[in-house]
């Protein structure tokens, strides 16, 4: 059973290196396609020899093979490269801006978790009511909004008319309450369907049935047998929500100039800084691969009808 679990653990592995490898090849691929960054990053009238010297000193005007290689090979050790900006290693300004990210994608989502969890909870409790419906409507109209929308609509309510909230920066705490909002309502809308389904779908189970003859009251029914059981499939929830709400974050660090990996990403792009964007982006692959791994074996740990081997995609 262990020779098998280390087998699937090591197969997935190998497949979530594979995916980061083509993640990186194609934006690699895709970014070099679009031109020579030289044109983006020196004026107009720069001398065609100067050109040239910047484009050899980074190695621009190598074969576009052994611009890859070599990254692929700098990767490996670690190595992002630098700047073509501020000439700076590209693994600090990821580090420097990574903290700001985590901060505000997790306080998203435990607070979209908290919301969600609460209103399909009370939407599957009062099922077929006008409470469902009602609970329901606002759980589809929060993650249909478009999350741009929905940042301008808070920055002139709290911002513009209520000068309440700060619209811009991370200098006190208060200027992380609107981007996590704007980030957590999308999500608590999806966590909200999501967990009326999976607790109308506990709830009819025959154990669930058994406690309520035994005159347990709702409340302890719900917490003890009902919600660790939802839980199963609302961790799986969540390892696929993880990679929208890094997603999310890009759109929503540029609307509050947020300085996270978004929003250098963002201008990264513009200034055609093509080794920060590609670190960027090997950085947000590199958590979300590592985030699915982590939910399918916790998957595993919880459900004991699931074998690690079998949630992991090995052999069983």
């Amino acid at each position: 059973m262990m020779i098998s679990s280390l087998k699937a653990i090591g197969l997935r592995v190998a497949r979530s290196l594979v995916t980061l490898l083509f993640c990186v090849t194609l934006v690699f691929v895709i970014l070099r396609a679009a031109g020579d960054p030289s044109e983006e990053l020196l004026p107009p009238e720069t001398p065609p020899d100067v050109r040239q010297e910047y484009r050899v000193q980074w190695g621009l005007d190598q074969p576009i093979y052994v611009q890859y290689l070599k990254f692929i090979g700098r990767v490996a050790h670690g190595d992002l490269g630098k700047s073509f900006v501020s000439d700076r290693p590209t693994t600090e300004l990821v580090i420097e801006a990574m903290p700001k990210t985590l901060m505000l994608g997790l306080s998203a989502l435990i607070l979209a978790t908290l919301i969600g969890l609460s209103l399909g909870i009370a939407a599957a409790l009062r099922h077929g009511t006008t409470v469902d419906r009602s609970l329901m409507a606002a759980a589809v109209l929060g993650y249909s909004m478009p999350i741009f929308f929905l940042g301008i609509l808070l920055i002139l309510a709290f911002a513009l008319h209520l000068r309440i909230l700060p619209s811009s920066g991370s200098s006190s705490p208060l200027h992380i309450i609107l981007p996590m909002v704007t980030l957590a309502l999308p999500l608590a809308g999806r966590v909200a369907r999501f967990a009326r389904t999976a607790t109308l779908e506990v709830m009819g189970k025959p154990f669930i049935r058994t406690a309520r003859a035994k005159g347990l009251r709702q409340l302890p029914v719900i917490l003890r047998h009902a919600l660790p059981n939802a839980m199963v499939p609302l961790l799986m929830f969540f390892g696929i929500e993880i990679g929208i709400i890094l997603s999310g974050t890009v759109v929503v660090e540029s609307i509050f100039a947020w300085p996270g990996l978004g929003r250098l990403l963002v201008d990264s792009v513009g200034m055609r800084d093509l080794p920060v964007v590609q670190g960027v982006i090997l950085m947000i692959t590199l958590v979300i691969i590592l985030s699915n791994l982590f939910v399918d074996i916790l998957h595993a740990m919880i459900d004991p009808k699931v074998s690690l081997a079998r949630t992991l995609g090995g052999a069983g």
